[in-house]
């Protein structure tokens, strides 16, 4: 099950990463249900923590209780969530949100600017990731606009098909604009630090992280203080575990995961 034993430690909360360990491609894991269950039977809290920019935690809360997923909203931290949590902190006078779908919801509290922003915040554009929007982009970073990214991955395939992720138009602006951005998601601190602190546990060592991927979830978690567990699903590779990253626990699915919890 791991390559460290434990003798049962007793965790007080659980984070899970969403595509790659309850589901991927659309498809809920055998065991994802379950899992939840349990642990709201036992009383352990858990969150959602998804690097989506397209979802809000309203509308993916949704979504995954039509496919038989109990969760609410306020058990679901999405990257576009996060990042308007963080955008809050900085009390801008405008904003740019480069973003599509119900993603834009988190952002409805800010003035938006498309002309001269203080901040350009990109998350996923989907089509309208275009040449003129991305030189729009480019001319007011370099105009003095600050940059925020949502997440950093360059590549996708959660929806099924490998694809360009955000990340890969941010370091692209931040090398021409010859700028710095901030970036918000797994596996920076920040995201992390969203979700702990909606759990209200103090003792950080007693929440494990769940996901299928070495470079964010794992990662991420490790440097946040998390304890963690990786999942042989979803986006991981054979490879993944060639990382100097070493995962306290590794299970061949989310229906091990219920181990950790007699």
């Amino acid at each position: 099950m791991s390559r460290t034993r434990f003798n049962k430690p007793e965790f007080k909360g659980v984070i899970l990463d969403l595509h790659g360990v309850l589901m991927f491609h659309g498809k809920v894991y055998t065991g994802a249900v379950e899992l939840l269950n349990s642990l709201r039977q036992k009383g352990i809290p858990f969150r959602i923590l998804s690097n989506s920019t397209l979802e809000s935690r309203k509308s993916c809360a949704g979504k995954l209780r039509k496919k038989g997923i109990t969760v609410y909203e306020d058990e679901v931290i999405t990257a576009s969530f996060a990042t308007a949590q963080y955008l809050k902190t900085l009390h801008p006078g405008s904003c740019w949100i480069m973003l599509k779908r119900e993603g834009l919801d988190e952002f409805r509290d800010f003035h938006h600017d498309s002309k001269n922003p203080e901040y350009v915040v990109l998350g996923d554009c989907r089509e309208d990731f275009n040449f003129q929007n991305l030189n729009k982009a480019l001319r007011l970073l370099s105009g003095g606009a600050k940059f925020i990214v949502m997440i950093p991955e360059i590549v996708d395939n959660s929806m099924g098909e490998l694809e360009l992720n955000v990340g890969a138009y941010g370091k692209m602006l931040e090398e021409a604009a010859n700028i710095k951005a901030t970036y918000i998601g797994k596996p920076n601190r920040y995201v992390f630090d969203i979700a702990l602190n909606t759990m209200g546990i103090a003792e950080k060592n007693k929440i494990i992280m769940v996901g299928d991927r070495i470079s964010t979830d794992i990662l991420g978690a490790r440097n946040a203080g998390l304890k963690t567990a990786l999942v042989k699903t979803g986006e991981f590779r054979e490879s993944d575990l060639e990382s100097p990253v070493i995962p306290d626990y590794i299970f061949n699915s989310v229906r091990e995961v219920g181990e950790l919890f007699p």
